[in-house]
């Protein structure tokens, strides 16, 4: 049986079905070769993870307040819960007070108990808020906020000021890629391997955890006493995951 030569070609048809094959297995033994070197580079690559910290000064106080009143009628209490809570609000915004937000607006029943038997005696309102203060101002302000109407401190924190935060948490990014830039060279110098390149890296977090809030306490009753704040330090972290080649 005769095969029709291919047109423009310089082999003849019959030879075609030898070459073929031929110029399959040189384009594998290309292929092949250059397939294994990438899944090598792929497979060959040391995870790890470093870690930065960062502390810094806090310079606001972060406080929840509110204004608790108990009588005999709902309707009454929640008046005088809402008559208090605005004069406390409006003191606030006098003072120029940041982020400040209300946080909580309850009224329940009291109960009482007689020979087992459950009444209820009265109503408790609670409106609560929360705003920001720098650290010095928190002390004079609190005192002044408990004259204007609040009977409750529920708790005080202290946190740096948002540009702080941004400036630390960049520094413990640069932390921790050094961190974990060192433990892959302490690695690979115990191997005796060495490093090429870095193929993947993952920030992992760069946060500021939130500050631990003070027990909750109640207002100074006292006109003449006068409150402590003291601030602290607050600690911004990052971590960095780097996947190195070798």
């Amino acid at each position: 049986m005769t095969r029709a030569a291919l047109p423009g070609s310089r082999f003849p048809s019959g030879n075609l079905w030898k070459i073929l094959p031929l110029a399959m297995l040189v384009c594998a033994t290309f292929v092949l070769p250059a397939f294994a070197q990438e899944k090598d580079k792929l497979w060959r690559t040391l995870s790890v993870s470093g870690r930065g910290v960062e502390t810094i000064p806090t310079t606001l106080a972060q406080v929840s307040l509110g204004v608790e009143i108990q009588g005999k009628t709902a309707q009454e209490v929640q008046q005088e819960a809402a008559r208090r809570s605005s004069a406390v609000v409006a003191f606030l915004k006098s003072k120029n007070v940041e982020k400040l937000q209300t946080t909580g607006i309850r009224l329940n029943p009291v109960y009482s108990y007689t020979n087992n038997v459950q009444q209820i005696t009265g109503y408790a309102a609670n409106n609560t808020v929360s705003f920001r203060i720098p650290t010095e101002q928190a002390g004079t302000l609190l005192d002044d906020a408990v004259k204007a109407g609040a009977t409750q401190i529920n708790g005080i924190s202290f946190v740096a000021n948002d540009e702080a935060i941004a400036t630390a948490q960049k520094q413990a990014l640069k932390e921790a890629t050094q961190d974990a830039r060192q433990q892959a060279d302490a690695v690979f110098s115990a191997l005796g391997f060495k490093s090429k390149e870095i193929v993947s890296i993952q920030v992992n977090n760069a946060t500021a955890p939130p500050p631990p809030m003070f027990l909750r306490a109640e207002a100074a009753k006292s006109a003449d006493a006068s409150t402590p704040v003291i601030g602290g330090e607050q600690q911004v972290e990052a971590s960095v995951t780097l996947q190195i080649s070798y």
